[in-house]
């Protein structure tokens, strides 16, 4: 039975490779439209027709370490077995991160102005973390606008669809490349560099760390499951894998979920003004509640050690 297996995937493989000397896989315009609806249907992201090279690439992978010979096959079995963890594989695979430590900086000191006029304790959102550069820019804004006694009081949630990058948040383990552009006051503070085994690293201060709960979240998610609002948050670079649709329902899930003048922060080429009239554009891809009520929703709906760094 395994010889035929493997008789048949070299033959599928001699036989892609002839058509498309690149690839080991047969992979047809039916199978990325497949792709295309499920992970649509799984986490809002509507693909381009420039992305099929992307997704046979990352999917590929799979392929492979299940030693399943088809795209055709592999698509059947992640439907019929509705198994979560393939169906996590599946989604973390077609998912883009592309982040940096204040990334996009100009809405940074805007936020620090914003809280210091705030009722504290303060909340923020960071709804689409990526591998935890956001969040943690977040808290070393607050830090340095409210001082440590009152920005260890804030919430900050860091939450993504992706698994395996929220598992490098909760870590705070970067290369020094990723921070090397930080102010030498920046890196002092907040992080430990690396020596022995660790050379090379950096990773977050435990008393930063301890400021940002990490949880996953999908954003198309009906019910958020969160029931607190916050002042601002960060959906930064998102919504542009969302169609209009998705937009819609991602905003109005979010209305309730931020406090009276609250912020969005959204990303530089992201513009909600035709999709919501919940927010309107304060500037600079900042968006303000529309809601100015005092009272808030009862319930939204929705080896080697670690040393100082001496830059």
């Amino acid at each position: 039975m395994s010889e035929l297996r493997t008789s048949q995937r070299s033959g599928r493989a001699e036989s892609a490779r002839a058509g498309d000397p690149g690839r080991d896989f047969e992979f047809t315009s039916s199978d990325f439209a497949r792709i295309r609806e499920l992970i649509h249907r799984r986490a809002g992201i509507s693909l381009s027709d420039h992305k099929r090279d992307m997704a046979y690439s990352r999917l590929a992978r799979r392929l492979r370490t299940l030693g399943i010979d088809s795209f055709r096959t592999y698509l059947d079995q992640l439907e019929s077995s509705n198994d979560p963890a393939e169906w996590e594989a599946f989604t973390n695979a077609l998912t883009t991160n592309l982040t940096a430590f204040f990334r996009e900086a100009h809405h940074f000191p805007i936020l620090a102005e914003f809280v210091k006029k705030r009722p504290q304790p303060v909340s923020v959102w960071c709804s689409a973390a990526s591998t935890g550069e956001e969040p943690y820019s977040i808290a070393m804004t607050l830090v340095e606008a409210l001082g440590e006694s009152a920005a260890r009081q804030a919430t900050v949630l860091a939450t993504d669809i992706d698994t395996q990058v929220l598992a490098k948040c909760d870590a705070g383990v970067y290369q020094y490349e990723q921070v090397r552009h930080l102010s030498p006051e920046r890196l002092k503070r907040f992080f430990l560099r690396g020596t022995g085994a660790h050379a090379g690293l950096v990773k977050v201060r435990p008393e930063l760390r301890a400021m940002i709960r990490f949880e996953r979240l999908n954003l198309t998610d009906h019910d958020y499951g969160l029931r607190n609002p916050f002042d601002a948050i960060f959906c930064r670079n998102v919504m542009i894998y969302f169609d209009k649709p998705t937009q819609a329902q991602v905003l109005a899930r979010f209305e309730p979920l931020v406090k009276p003048r609250g912020l969005l922060f959204a990303g530089h080429s992201e513009n909600f003004t035709y999709v919501t009239q919940a927010f309107r554009l304060r500037g600079q891809t900042v968006y303000e509640l529309t809601r100015d009520t005092d009272a808030a929703p009862a319930q939204a709906r929705t080896h080697g050690a670690m040393n100082e760094v001496n830059a």
